[in-house]
């Protein structure tokens, strides 16, 4: 019998993986990972863990990872902010912790197998996009490393969400986890960014707004408040048409504000590549943020260097966000974009 660490956090979709995998036949266990510092945030999960595993009669771990969670992803999140960059640590957290060091401790423990409730496809050594198109994760995993993937194994890729949710609610015990709210797509963010942000960094620095040639047309009440492509928030003297954030210098606290159509992008580089294939130039779509469209692109790749034409221009472009490339469903692999 193969045996399977199943990734449990708490929630609905994890739930329903280790439910689904012990009666497909494998040895399950699960683990819960502590990554950062909330007590009711844990408990509360951590109850859930309890009872799920009572109902399936499985062991659990629990393990904490605060430390190495603190610094590849939370610490260069913030870092990523203070640059002025629009940071993406769902991506780090993936590489490094779910399916890193949690999957070093499946290994370490004898496991055969690591499974996470991601919505995601692995086959042949690929990440596919997810049958249920509103809950695909495959951008998010687009930077792990090519050899986990022989070991992990995502349950909930060939289903809708609404089959996973009418799973648990058939099952009593599992019936209240089905019917909690969502947790937010960035575990240690509660309500805003800036929450955290304002216990390592000050964020309350006003400074200029300027337009592309450099003229003030404006001010702001701190860079950090900011994102590429954000309308709201942004006061622009006597301006008659919207103004939107095209770029922001951090080092001289000042925004540069345009016109909707100054958003507009048709090339640009990723740095710090994670391919799945060899090819060094060639046709695909990306993806330049989890919510965006995919675009036709040519990417031309240089050491770990990647140079993106777009076939259609693209707007809200941000560095410090992942371009994912895929051969339609199929990740081809990602970039950090500059």
């Amino acid at each position: 019998m193969k045996k399977i660490l199943v990734a449990l956090s708490g929630g609905v979709d994890s739930t329903v993986s280790a439910y689904l995998l012990q009666k497909e036949g494998f040895y399950v266990e699960g683990v819960y990972m502590k990554l950062h510092d909330n007590p009711p945030y844990h408990e509360k999960n951590i109850e859930n863990v309890k009872k799920v595993s009572s109902y399936l009669g499985i062991k659990y771990h629990i393990l904490d990872l605060k430390d190495r969670f603190d610094e590849a992803v939370f610490m260069p999140f913030v870092e990523t902010y203070k640059e002025g960059f629009t940071p993406n640590p769902c991506v780090l957290c993936n590489r490094s912790i779910k399916l890193g060091a949690l999957l070093e401790f499946a290994k370490e423990m004898g496991f055969d197998y690591l499974a996470t409730g991601h919505y995601a496809i692995n086959q042949n050594g690929f990440i596919y996009e997810a049958v249920d198109k509103s809950k695909d994760q495959s951008y998010f995993l687009s930077n792990i490393k090519k050899e986990a993937l022989e070991f992990v194994i995502f349950p909930h890729g060939r289903r809708y969400k609404s089959e996973v949710k009418a799973i648990a609610e058939n099952i009593p015990p599992l019936r209240d986890i089905a019917r909690q709210k969502e947790s937010s797509e960035i575990c240690f963010v509660e309500d805003s960014y800036l929450d955290i942000l304002k216990d390592h960094i000050d964020t309350q620095m006003p400074g200029i707004i300027v337009d592309k040639n450099g003229n003030i047309i404006g001010k702001h009440k701190g860079y950090m408040h900011y994102t590429i492509g954000q309308r709201r928030g942004l006061s622009v003297n006597g301006a008659h048409e919207p103004h939107y954030v095209l770029s922001i210098d951090a080092k001289n606290n000042r925004i540069v504000a345009g016109l909707k159509d100054e958003l507009d992008t048709k090339e640009f580089e990723a740095k710090d590549l994670n391919m799945f294939i060899d090819d060094k130039k060639f046709e695909a779509y990306v993806k330049i943020r989890y919510k965006s469209l995919k675009t036709p692109c040519i990417v031309s790749i240089e050491g770990k260097r990647a140079k993106i034409e777009l076939l259609s221009s693209v707007q809200g472009l941000a560095p410090g966000q992942v371009a994912v490339f895929y051969d339609d469903q199929k990740v081809l692999g990602c970039g950090w974009i500059v």
